[in-house]
């Protein structure tokens, strides 16, 4: 897959965690900080990284960083995805259905923040079995990345999409 250059695109970047980890040594324990942040351009571009640094804030801009080095794109069917996945990763398990337009965005803290960064508007989800942000994420991005509309099915099969939908 072709990767998207982030330095022509406007990208939201939205913090998912911040978590303090200790290292203890002979002197006492050493304090730093690592950052899940999500990107995307909120027309089906997403991305997430994870900075790792002393300070907060040098913590969430090597997390954006990382972010806009992993985007991908994601199939959308107007406000919505075109069917229902199960995304997975480690012991993190993601449900992303559509959903009727006006129903909004139907889910929990890192699943949320990744769809608001894709642009989704419609959907319903739930995270199945880790509430392990870390996870959540992995496995929503890796979700939405095996969305394929019906024409992108189509073409791969060599046949017209009314052949393939019925």
């Amino acid at each position: 897959m072709a990767r998207i250059d982030a330095s022509k695109m406007e990208l939201k970047e939205t913090v998912v965690a911040i978590n303090r980890v200790s290292k203890t040594v002979k002197g006492g324990r050493i304090m730093k900080f690592a950052a899940l942040v999500v990107v995307g351009d909120g027309e089906g571009i997403v991305g997430f990284g994870i900075g790792k640094a002393g300070e907060v804030p040098d913590a969430i801009r090597k997390g954006i960083e990382n972010a806009k080095k992993n985007l991908i794109k994601v199939s959308l069917k107007g406000s919505t995805i075109p069917h229902e996945v199960i995304g997975k990763f480690g012991a993190g398990e993601v449900l992303l259905k559509p959903a009727a337009p006006g129903t909004g965005v139907i889910a929990g803290g890192p699943v949320r923040a990744v769809l608001d960064v894709a642009g989704v508007k419609d959907i319903r989800t739930k995270a199945l079995r880790s509430n392990n942000p870390y996870n959540v994420v992995r496995a929503t991005v890796q979700g939405l990345a095996s969305l394929r509309t019906a024409d992108e099915v189509a073409a791969v099969r060599g046949k017209t999409v009314k052949e393939i939908v019925g």
